[in-house]
């Protein structure tokens, strides 16, 4: 019965995760084709880099310090949790334990001593939200749902560190009593560094059947936090624990000042510039697009959208965006945030409704407004500061195309802008022939 339940159990639980996973994928594969393959050496070297190695982050080196302990005790401990499925699958207890040996005692051992540093990792980042309140941390778009989120995702890995050392501390007093189930040769504990020490101190005082369910609470409580985490992280900002590595995969190569033309426009300047070309003569060579730039999230590119589900929401391309830390109201984070919110609202929609339905709502105008994309200077600071890669200032080119192209809307300082470099050459309010009159000035 044990078998089957957790069976059951399992399945149930990566069954969800596969079916939110899969809504995700739908999701993104919303947006519009880009070529993002080639080059596949580079592209390995900077998943490897940036995504696996965490090199971004040190750019600010406590976090990275503190997200390191966090993210190495992630990996490692997946060791215990594969044991925990071959015994929940086979009945045993430690399934590993007799075949491994000491290279056991050391593996969980190494295991416990990351969940340590992850457990100080975890009380410090709760206190930098809650107690300090970093600024970055508490802006205006962190109010609600993702302060929760990211304090949420904290409390549940402090329960599952909680857990880890129940199971542990408790099977530790087991064995000295000779009362465990698993076998590991001789000796008079299994030895681990900490649960050998930690749980004589907690559980010595109780009986061997209370110690059995203390045992049996660990190991099922490990069981349902690895599997409610894994299924609460396609609704929180920890998806990035996944899609960081084909993000970063897929990173734009070129260079950060470089923006993508549109081919069907850039055919058309050609034409225009070119005078022996016949415009009814020459074949176009690109489909003309049925937008210019992007009115809502089906008119960005897939890569935008992965993009759009990796945001960790750091906010360390808003802390180092200049237009946000003059007072403007742009935040690259929020743009990422609001690009989520909506990928997700569109999903859901074509899902139930098919795949042609509009809601008649958009990205542009509903989420995000032209006051914050006009303030953009398409520096690149959050481009160059986020860890994983994101691309925050694509969308919002793309965005402001549409409303220049689609829409003729364009701040007044710029419209002058524009009208002096079309008529002067220039973007300053005086003629060509009058530029070098400085010079004569005495």
């Amino acid at each position: 019965m044990s078998i089957l339940f957790f069976a059951l159990i399992a399945l149930i639980g990566l069954g969800f995760f596969s079916y939110n996973v899969w809504k995700i994928r739908y999701n993104i594969n919303l947006g519009l084709p880009t070529d993002r393959s080639g080059q596949i050496g580079k592209r390995l070297k900077t998943m490897i880099l940036v995504a696996f190695g965490q090199q971004k982050m040190f750019s600010r080196p406590i976090p990275a310090l503190l997200h390191l302990c966090l993210y190495v005790a992630f990996v490692i401990t997946q060791v215990e949790l594969f044991e925990i499925f071959a015994d929940g699958l086979t009945g045993e207890h430690r399934l590993f334990s007799s075949g491994l040996g000491g290279f056991y005692t050391f593996a969980i051992s190494f295991i416990e001593i990351l969940s340590v540093a992850a457990f100080f990792a975890t009380i410090i980042f709760l206190a930098r939200r809650n107690l300090l309140k970093l600024p970055r941390l508490n802006m205006k778009e962190m109010i609600g749902w993702p302060t929760k989120d990211a304090n949420l995702i904290l409390i549940f890995e402090l329960i599952l560190l909680a857990c880890i050392f129940t199971m542990n501390g408790a099977d530790e007093v087991l064995f000295q009593r000779g009362e465990s189930h698993a076998s590991m040769g001789t000796g008079d504990s299994f030895g681990f560094s900490v649960s050998s020490f930690l749980g004589p101190l907690l559980f010595d005082g109780l009986s061997t059947g209370n110690l059995h369910i203390v045992e049996r609470i660990g190991w099922w409580g490990h069981l349902f936090m690895v599997l409610g985490f894994l299924n609460y992280l396609p609704y929180s900002k920890h998806f990035h624990i996944l899609l960081a590595f084909p993000n970063t995969y897929y990173s734009n190569l070129e260079k950060k000042g470089k923006f993508n033309n549109m081919p069907s426009v850039t055919q058309e300047v050609k034409l225009m510039m070119d005078p022996n070309a016949d415009p009814y003569a020459t074949a176009p060579e690109t489909t003309p697009p049925s937008r210019f730039g992007a009115k809502d999230v089906t008119d960005l590119s897939w890569k935008n959208l992965m993009d759009a589900y990796t945001c960790t929401e750091c906010g360390r391309c808003t802390s180092s965006c200049p237009a946000n830390i003059t007072g403007k109201l742009l935040s690259p984070r929020k743009i990422m945030m609001d690009t989520r919110d909506r990928l997700a609202e569109v999903g859901e929609s074509k899902r139930k409704n098919g795949i042609d339905h509009e809601d008649g709502k958009s990205l542009l105008g509903d989420y995000i407004t032209e006051e914050e994309l006009w303030a953009c200077t398409s520096c690149n600071a959050c481009v160059d500061e986020c860890p994983v890669n994101i691309d925050p200032l694509s969308i919002i080119i793309d965005l402001r195309r549409f409303l220049v192209m689609e829409e003729s809307k364009i701040p007044n300082e710029l419209a002058g802008m524009l009208t002096n470099i079309e008529n002067n050459g220039a973007p300053w309010q005086f003629s060509q022939n009058d530029r070098l009159n400085w010079a004569n000035e005495e």
